[in-house]
């Protein structure tokens, strides 16, 4: 499954839809201005909450937390030692299954991956759409509203690292 995000949309309090390969929209990441902390919710065509997406406050270094119906789904951390590359580390509320995020998260060209098995690639390679980039969900027995949240969420945390 391929969506494509249009980037330039991308920013805090902004609206942005998600489309599939298609061209039809999935997902509309709903920012939330002139809150206390960054918070967005991923919503599907009808308008339906499918992910809350919010900044953890009070937290050493900068923390996304991702719900689901009001129950915790995962938790985004920049990894501390990760000098050539940006990396993250997603830890899901399971407990025991981290996820791992690396990549030029910037340039839009990082991988998702579980225990080393390739989940997602976000990039913007294949397509020739400017301003735009893919996130190419390769196993399908994956939950792509997960997928497409931790993508938000490097993303804001990079940026927001990049502005400070």
């Amino acid at each position: 499954m391929r969506f494509l995000v249009r980037d330039r949309l991308l920013g805090f309090g902004d609206d942005y839809w998600i489309e599939d390969d298609q061209g039809n929209k999935v997902f509309l990441v709903d920012g939330k201005a002139m809150r206390l902390r960054d918070t967005f919710e991923l919503k599907d065509t009808r308008g339906r909450v499918l992910i809350d997406i919010r900044q953890k406050m009070f937290a050493l270094r900068d923390t996304m937390i991702i719900e689901r119906d009001g129950e915790p789904l995962a938790t985004i951390k920049r990894k501390r030692l990760s000098l050539l590359r940006n990396h993250y580390r997603v830890s899901l509320a399971d407990g025991g299954t981290e996820l791992d995020v690396s990549g030029k998260i910037l340039d839009r060209e990082f991988a998702i991956e579980y225990d080393g098995e390739l989940l997602a690639v976000v990039s913007r390679r294949w397509l020739h759409v400017r301003e735009t980039y893919g996130v190419d969900v390769v196993r399908e027995d994956t939950d792509p509203a997960l997928l497409i949240a931790v993508t938000v969420c490097v993303i804001h945390l990079a940026e927001k690292e990049r502005e400070d």
